[in-house]
This record gives structure tokens, C-alpha cells and sequence, in this order.
């Protein structure tokens, strides 16, 4: 398939300028993205673009990431209802680094003739007056036509900047400049771009009297609306596995509703319509299987992450729900530990408070489920007190630093379902 046949049966066309499918079928061809390095990591909301790229490239084009070192300090107007607090050229430089390394992970940077590049828009708008950005590039623009993106017009009653009002006028040179040194003729984004990105088109249009295209996807949602980066708890989903652990973005494409799933696994894996049309096929004979929650969370796990870190994912969270053992959760992580058993109560003790102690004096500290110690002798006796895993049999078992996980956690269960963590300090 060409980029626009691969794109169209995924569902990742949104608008297109006239004549750009006839230029994107031909291959060949060279194009862009840009991103916001306003944080330290991408996130999902960025992905749905990272993977239009990446398709790109596939079907023998060339593409360029395009990391906004200027227009970062900026800031992008479209989809605000607030102006948000500039970057320090520092900061900038700090999160633009870690965006190079996590896009290697989706394109390839290596050899041949459609490597990807990464640009920085800092490289020459850093060099340029501000009275030769006013005559060579804002007088090209109306205001009556900048005015009419919505990215402006949303914001005129709340108000807008100056600062934020021309950042369309600085991505359209980007446009103008990649299509003067680089030969890009097209930029790719979501369809809240599409303001800017024609911008853009039209800049080299007046300038340079050629035609340049864009081509826009739709907006990833979430089943309740929002966009797709936040996650339940309003928190965005981060491709930085320090940001967002590997479980953590496992345990979301796990619960992912069932009305999404086939849109994100056409969006975010590279699955062919074929496996695809089998994976969606395999989930109506037998729902309550997941099979689309399961391949879906297996595919973006291994494509954001590694193998290894789906592996684990997948182990932790038989730990839950699964028969561990004490060796199981010996083999998670800190980080991972604690996401698996986010919202169990916890409590920190001082380490001599745990080092010699009997089993009755550490679970006492969990009073949300043990109450006092003559019921923590009963669940004792009852079979019904596990630490780390293992059934405790013997009142008087004692503690030492061995028994920890990760050096410092120890996980006390009463019965199947209720957990409670000491961390000795």
C-alpha cells in the first residue's frame, strides 16, 4: 500500500488539501511534524503523529521530526483556553534531547535515502531580526486571515497574546523554510493543526507561488471524550517509562472499553487489516476474553517499551490477579511494586522497629486490617495472614532486612483481596 491506501483503512485521514493524495501515493516524497516540547516526555496524545510518520516512512518516504525549540518558548494557542507559562530556552533544550531519543524508538534514523531527520526551528529563527521576520515573512499574512484560524478566534473573547497570536506565523515558516532547504512539500499533524499547517501552505504559496500540502488525522479520544493523552485520573500517559511505567500503560490499553479498541489498534500498532479484522473477530465470538484489550496492550507496550517490559507487565499483574508467589514479586521492580498496589494503604516505620520483629508486631501496623493483635493470632490461625506472598503459619516468625522487597517494602494480605504495605525507613 501507498501512505494515503495505509492511512485511509486505519481511518487516519481527517483532511487533505487538493492534490495531496495524488502526491502522497507517488511515494518519494518529504514531510513533516512538529512537536511541542513543552515537557519532558511525549506522551499519547503525541503517538497518533509519531505513527503517521512512522507510516510514512514505511511506504518509501522521507520524513522530519521537527522539535519546536523556538515556537516552544511560544506556545501553540490551539486548543488553549489559557495562555500557559513560557519555557526557559534551558528547559527547552533539556526536553527537546529527550524527544530525540524516544522518537528513535518509532522511526529510523540510520541509512538510505528516507532516514528520518529530526530539525530544531531554533536553528534559524534564533539568527533572524525581528524587523526582517515582520518584512520578509508577516506581511505575506493578513491579520483578517490569521484572525479567521480557530486557534485565534476560540480565544479572542478569553484573549490572546501578541506572543501567542503569531505562533501562527511562526510554524508557517517552518512550512516555508523545510520546503526551501529540505524540499518538504507536505506536514502531517492532528486536525486541530489544520489552522496552522495551512498557514503554512499558504506562505509558500504567496512566496514561492507553488503548492505545498497538508494532511491532518483525527483527534484520538478517549470513550468519554477527552483527548486521548490523559489518562482516567486526568493524568497524562507519558512514553518516558520513568513518567508512566510500563505497567501503568499496560494496565490502561488492558481496560481500554470495548467501543475503542478496534480505532486504537488500527492508530497505535502496526498490525495489518488483516490480523487486525481477526483480532476484532476473535473478541465477538468471546467478549469476556478481552482478545482486543489483550493484543492491543501486548502491541503498544512492545512498540513504546520492549518485549521485556511487556513480559513484565504481564507477570505483575498476575500478581494480582493470578497465583503469585513470593518469588513473583521479588522480581518487580520498586517502581512497578508500587503501581501494581496503587491505593493499598501503607505505613512507614522506623527500620529498628522492624528488624527482630515477630509477625504480630509488624501487622499490628495494619490496622486497616488488623485491628488488634489477638485478630491478627486468629487470621494466623485461620490461614487467612500472608506476607509477601507466603501463608503464615507461626505467631511467633520473625523479621530481618532479607524479608524486604526492594530493600524496604513488605506486603502483609488478609485473605485474598486485602492488601497493606510497611515500608521500614
Amino acid at each position: 500500500m501507498n501512505f494515503i491506501e495505509e492511512l485511509s483503512w486505519r481511518g487516519m485521514i481527517h483532511q487533505t488539501t487538493p492534490g495531496a493524495a495524488d502526491v502522497l501515493s507517488k511515494g518519494g516524497v518529504c514531510g513533516y511534524c512538529g512537536f511541542d516540547p513543552s515537557a519532558s516526555s511525549l506522551q499519547v496524545g503525541n503517538l497518533a503523529a509519531i505513527m503517521m510518520m512512522a507510516h510514512f516512512q514505511r511506504t518509501g518516504n522521507k520524513p522530519f521530526a521537527l522539535v519546536g525549540g523556538a515556537t516552544g518558548i511560544i506556545g501553540d494557542p490551539s486548543g488553549k483556553s489559557s495562555e500557559r507559562n513560557l519555557l526557559s530556552l534551558e528547559a527547552v533544550e533539556y526536553n527537546l534531547n529527550r524527544f530525540k531519543k524516544q522518537l528513535t524508538k518509532f522511526l529510523d534514523f540510520s541509512q538510505g535515502k528516507y532516514k528520518a531527520e529530526i530539525v530544531n526551528n531554533y536553528d534559524w529563527f534564533s539568527s533572524m531580526g525581528f524587523l526582517d521576520f515582520l518584512r520578509n515573512v508577516g506581511k505575506h499574512l493578513t491579520v483578517g486571515y490569521m484572525i479567521s484560524k480557530d486557534s485565534v478566534k476560540n480565544r479572542l473573547d478569553a484573549g490572546i497574546s501578541y506572543t501567542e497570536f503569531s505562533y501562527q506565523l511562526l510554524q508557517a515558516y517552518d512550512f516555508y523554510y523545510l520546503h526551501k532547504t529540505k524540499g518538504v512539500c507536505v506536514q502531517f499533524g492532528g486536525s486541530d493543526q489544520w489552522g496552522n499547517i495551512t498557514g503554512g501552505t499558504e506562505l509558500i504559496r504567496r512566496i514561492d507561488g507553488v503548492e505545498a500540502h497538508a494532511i491532518t488525522q483525527p483527534l484520538v479520544l478517549r470513550s468519554d471524550g477527552q483527548k486521548f493523552g490523559k489518562s482516567a485520573d486526568g493524568q497524562k500517559l507519558w512514553l518516558d517509562a520513568e513518567m508512566t511505567s510500563p505497567y501503568q500503560f499496560y494496565q490502561f490499553w488492558l481496560n481500554a472499553d470495548d467501543s475503542m479498541c478496534e480505532r486504537y489498534l488500527k492508530v497505535f500498532t502496526f498490525l495489518s487489516q488483516e490480523e487486525i479484522n481477526a483480532v476484532v473477530e476473535e473478541h465477538k465470538t468471546a467478549p469476556h476474553l478481552r482478545a482486543m484489550q489483550k493484543t492491543l496492550a501486548k502491541e503498544a507496550v512492545i512498540l513504546v517499551h520492549s518485549k521485556e517490559d511487556y513480559a513484565a507487565a504481564v507477570s505483575a499483574s498476575e500478581i494480582l490477579f493470578g497465583n503469585a508467589t513470593e518469588d513473583n514479586l521479588r522480581g518487580l521492580s520498586a517502581q512497578t511494586f508500587l503501581d501494581v498496589f496503587s491505593g493499598v494503604p501503607q505505613v512507614k516505620i522506623n527500620f529498628n522497629d522492624f528488624d527482630g520483629k515477630s509477625v504480630v508486631d509488624i501487622a499490628v501496623f495494619a490496622q486497616d486490617l488488623f485491628p488488634s493483635k489477638s485478630e491478627i493470632r486468629r487470621s494466623i490461625k485461620s490461614g487467612a495472614l500472608s506476607v509477601n506472598k507466603k501463608r503464615i503459619d507461626d505467631e511467633n516468625l520473625r523479621f530481618s532486612e532479607s524479608d524486604l522487597l526492594n530493600g524496604k517494602y513488605l506486603l502483609i494480605q488478609k485473605g485474598k483481596k486485602n492488601y497493606f504495605i510497611v515500608e521500614a525507613v
